[in-house]
């Protein structure tokens, strides 16, 4: 059978569907409303890092073009607002990687383009994609606010917040030091927020990707809310100040000297929240076809454990295995599908939901405190953001993490 696959939105979850299919021969379109000169002139989009879980994905898919040593890292450093030792580091058993995805998705998309995949560039309304369904076989939809993503409802059991927990800002600064060996530092100061410092690879080379996750309310909060432009140097001398206040580790590495944006402008800095949420995985149309939810239409996660992008990727694993070895997208092939994914994504939502929940759980200082001296117990919460399941195994409850402790310390 000659399928035909349309796929909403050229993020890293329809990219990654496309280029698998792409690979077993599959007519698949792309439609996106942005090329891919204008998403590498466009503003930063994220800090995202990709597991090593997600780079053998990629080598299987033949696109992990970036393997030189300055695009990976194995530690994480750990600055713990809890008691009185607060520093500790991690170790994946495998490198992660960074990326600006202003490098990454074009070069994604030529790849898909260069195997035969067809992009269509189009904005799209709902009607439009209701259009799309007489098309194609099957229609995924990967991206989209507003009316596109409504047409998913909002599963209640897996979406416990009405607003956002964290506001964000992330910028890609220069004059940060890397640690050696290479890591993201990760700083957690009780009611105020996180900060992710990442090393991050971009159009100037090396740079310091300073993610705050700030408390609604509390000391990081204008971060978010005074805008870099209205006074680029008031906000660098803010940024430094946070930094000294809240992430001392983090403040330590950097040359005041050198301390800017890589681009002068705000291109490099992103700034605003939004409420986490998990929806269902498709929707009947009422020409009796389905759409399939995909990456952030499915599942929208604040990204302080950088879990987004890993579990889209994985996502669209998933359902490319799916559209590959099956000729009928209907009920049976979408039911097919989250059940084969939900138990991986269900637990990155569950985690993730645990770590923001304010006032902090109970069980998260408890883990962290413990971490300072337990080097097992640190390697194997590092390792585990390769793998959600057996991460909320070890946090979700006190108990969880009381056994935990107890398993790593005999």
């Amino acid at each position: 059978m000659m399928k035909s696959i349309g796929i909403i939105g050229a993020g890293v979850a329809g990219l990654h569907l496309g280029l698998q299919l792409r690979q077993h021969g599959i007519a698949t379109t792309i439609y996106t409303n942005r090329t891919a000169e204008e998403v590498a002139d466009g503003k930063v989009m994220n800090s995202v890092a990709h597991m090593h879980v997600t780079l053998e994905l990629e080598e299987d898919l033949g696109i992990n073009h970036w393997t030189e040593d300055q695009y990976y890292y194995t530690h994480h450093y750990h600055y713990n607002g809890w008691g009185e030792e607060r520093t500790f580091q991690g170790q994946f058993a495998s490198p992660s990687r960074t990326l600006d995805y202003r490098i990454y998705l074009p070069r994604l998309m030529k790849d898909f383009t260069d195997r035969g995949g067809v992009i269509e560039y189009r904005d799209l309304a709902v009607p439009d994609i209701q259009d799309l369904s007489e098309v194609h076989d099957l229609v995924v939809v990967s991206t989209g606010k507003g009316e596109i993503g409504a047409m998913f409802p909002k599963r209640a059991d897996r979406s416990p917040y009405d607003r956002p927990q964290r506001k964000l800002a992330v910028g890609f600064w220069k004059g940060v030091e890397r640690c050696d060996p290479n890591g993201v530092g990760v700083s957690v100061v009780p009611g105020v927020g996180e900060l992710l410092a990442i090393p991050m690879w971009s159009f100037s080379g090396d740079v310091m990707a300073l993610l705050f996750e700030s408390v609604p309310g509390g000391a990081q909060e204008p971060l978010t809310d005074q805008r870099y432009a209205d006074d680029p140097e008031a906000y660098r001398q803010l940024t430094l100040d946070m930094l000294k206040e809240h992430h001392p580790t983090v403040y330590d590495r950097v040359d005041h000297d050198e301390f800017r944006l890589q681009s002068d402008s705000d291109k490099d800095i992103l700034q605003g929240a939004f409420t986490p949420v998990m929806r269902e995985d498709y929707a009947r149309l009422p020409n009796g076809k389905f759409l399939l939810a995909l990456g952030d239409v499915h599942l929208t996660m604040d990204p302080v454990q950088a879990q987004g992008a890993n579990s889209t990727a994985y996502s669209a694993r998933v359902v490319g295995d799916a559209i590959i070895e099956d000729d009928v997208f209907d009920e049976r092939f979408m039911k097919k599908v989250a059940a084969r994914r939900n138990e991986r994504l269900e637990a990155a939502n569950d985690w993730l939901n645990t770590i923001i929940h304010t006032p902090t759980l109970p069980q998260i200082p408890k883990l962290f405190s413990a971490m300072v001296n337990n080097q097992e117990l640190t390697d194997e919460f590092t390792e585990n953001f390769n793998h959600p399941i057996r991460q909320i195994d070890l946090l979700a409850s006190e108990e969880r993490v009381d056994a935990a402790i107890e398993r790593t310390s005999a």
